[in-house]
């Protein structure tokens, strides 16, 4: 199964911009097309393996029983022909020394390859007219436009950089690791947080978890505030939801994470009974509420309709009742990480820790993709 899901993965990576770029208005020829979907897969694909196989051989390393990766191919859905692929890890992480090591080594294997993978990608870029309000910008981080400032070409005004493949499978690379390093829960950064903190890791985890949803209502008022002072209105309210939608679904994304690694603890402690209910807002009405509102406002998008975006915001509304009345926004246990021993750490893995999640801080885009 790992086998086939990597082989159905490579070629969903490298279909992906082929059939995109063929799609487009002025669309390159076609061995153009196969030659940059090669190069994006190729870029990306190293980066993913060598995230996975850094926590792969950590894991043996520490004698944690870890399967192999199973890659998860999404042709066309997604921009990237993934979802990345997980490790399972059946034995428990017996100290915060493993736990730091197996945490970090992902995201830092990952990144070795990303970095001047995209150095050498932005210097192989190309410098177009700019595409206009109608175009998709992809997010900057701090570290990227440090990368920029160096090694990218000058733009002058009026133009754009059009990433070269290699750039693009970087950039994506390093938002994937950007998403991993949230610490919060069973994610890369919740068990590096936590071999350094923890736990108090727990309760910064619900702290973080919920600032991405304060985050969404920052980042949309901002987007509408803008519009309102400059005479626009109400006029892009569709645009401006899609914009800062990434967080929401974030926020949710990890709800439903966070109930089945405490379901798979239950379970693995013999104390789950699916036949009980009381899971209070359960993961199937998460995931069906996220998608229905993700794919409305989608759908909505060039729509400034008031009775569309007041029905929308309804929904957004009784789906925040449900986690106020039954979910994350009560308390909770879900993202309480399992126990890794007391043992420090020692100097040299904390010092590893920190700049760990300062990559997470370096990494962190405000918008991932605006449009």
């Amino acid at each position: 199964m790992n086998v086939g899901l990597f082989l159905a993965t490579v070629v969903s990576v490298f279909l992906t911009p082929v059939v995109n770029e063929l799609g487009m208005k002025d669309a390159p020829p076609l061995r153009e097309a196969v030659a940059h979907g090669v190069e994006f897969a190729f870029a990306l694909l190293t980066i993913l393996l060598a995230h996975e196989f850094g926590h792969f051989i950590a894991a043996r390393v520490h004698k944690v029983d870890a399967s192999l990766p199973y890659f998860i191919p999404l042709p066309l859905l997604s921009p990237f022909g993934t979802m990345g692929a997980v490790i399972r890890m059946r034995g428990t992480i017996p100290t915060r020394k493993a736990l730091l090591d197996i945490g970090a080594s992902g995201p830092l294997a990952g990144l070795f390859f990303a970095l001047p993978m995209y150095w050498w990608g932005v210097t192989h870029s190309k410098i177009v007219p700019a595409m206009g309000a109608e175009g998709v910008e992809l997010g900057e981080s701090l570290l990227i436009r440090a990368l920029d400032h160096v090694f990218a070409p000058h733009v002058p005004a009026g133009m754009t950089l059009d990433y070269s493949p290699a750039a693009f499978a970087a950039w994506a690379g390093m938002f994937v690791t950007m998403i991993n390093l949230l610490p919060v829960g069973q994610l890369d950064g919740g068990h590096v947080a936590y071999a350094l903190l923890g736990k108090r890791q727990d309760r910064a985890a619900v702290v973080v978890h919920r600032s991405m949803l304060a985050f969404f209502f920052v980042s949309l008022g901002s987007y509408l505030l803008r519009d309102l002072r400059s005479g626009l209105g109400f006029y892009r309210i569709g645009t401006h939801v899609n914009n800062a939608l990434f967080w929401l679904v974030w926020f949710e994304m990890l709800g439903v994470l966070g109930a089945l690694s405490s379901r798979a603890r239950a379970r693995a402690d013999g104390l789950y009974d699916a036949s009980a209910g009381g899971e209070g807002l359960s993961i199937r009405t998460r995931v069906v509420a996220t998608v229905a509102l993700a794919v409305f406002a989608g759908l909505a998008r060039e729509h400034p309709l008031p009775t569309l975006w007041i029905t929308w915001f309804a929904g957004l509304g009784l789906l925040l009742a449900m986690e106020v009345q039954g979910g994350t926004l009560r308390k909770h246990t879900l993202f309480e990480h399992p126990p890794a021993g007391d043992a420090p750490l020692g100097a040299a893995r904390v010092v590893i820790a920190v700049i760990t999640l300062a990559f997470f801080v370096l990494l962190f885009m405000t918008t991932p993709i605006e449009m």
